[in-house]
């Protein structure tokens, strides 16, 4: 995994954002990143392949809860 090595943690607004993973329903790309709970605004952060890359995002950012997917 390609972020295991990385000890330091880095954080978002928890309070202002929440963890999606935004999917094409045309070819299935996946991006990881935080959605504005106010506006709905998408920051990407990651393209993500596979569970194991979505994983990698998790643990950069300490996301102990299930990742919302959204289209």
């Amino acid at each position: 995994m390609f972020f295991e090595k990385r000890r330091e943690k880095l954080t978002y607004d928890k309070e202002n954002k929440k963890p999606v993973i935004k999917a094409s329903i045309c070819n299935g790309e996946m991006v990881a990143g935080f959605q504005d709970i106010h506006t709905g605004a998408f920051d990407e952060v990651m393209l993500v392949k596979n569970d194991a890359e979505i994983a990698d995002f998790m643990h950069l950012y300490g996301i102990t809860e299930k990742v919302e997917k959204i289209y």
